[in-house]
């Protein structure tokens, strides 16, 4: 079978994990976008595995995922806050914390195009 031109694949499975602390990414970069797994283990909680990396108060980057596995917590600098389960879609702007939630790791898979909205 031939490829159409264009077409484009990628496989989450074997790229290289970048880890911190309990949370891992593994990223695969296609033509404009980026496509990333990210794992929160058991535990795992951005203010505590990524800030001391990342050197901000809060996460600053947008996110649109899916979430294949697991629960996400998540609170806004602005105090609001929701979980995301298996299935759901979410589309989180800049500036919020986020913890795995319960005794299974959070996995969802997210499409770097929401930094556009947020430019």
């Amino acid at each position: 079978m031939t490829a159409t031109t264009g077409m484009q694949k990628g496989d989450l499975g074997a790229a290289p994990a970048d880890t911190h602390g309990a949370i891992s990414k593994k990223t695969v970069e296609l033509d404009g976008v980026s496509v990333t797994e990210v794992t929160f283990g058991v535990g795992a909680k951005w203010s505590t595995d990524l800030k001391p990396d990342v050197g901000t108060s809060s996460c600053e980057l947008p996110h649109v995922a899916l979430v294949l596995s697991g629960t996400l917590h998540v609170v806004m600098d602005d105090g609001s806050e929701d979980e995301f389960g298996p299935h759901s879609v979410m589309l989180l702007p800049p500036g919020h914390d986020a913890w795995s939630v319960g005794d299974e790791p959070c996995t969802f898979v997210e499409f770097s195009r929401g930094n556009d909205l947020y430019a």
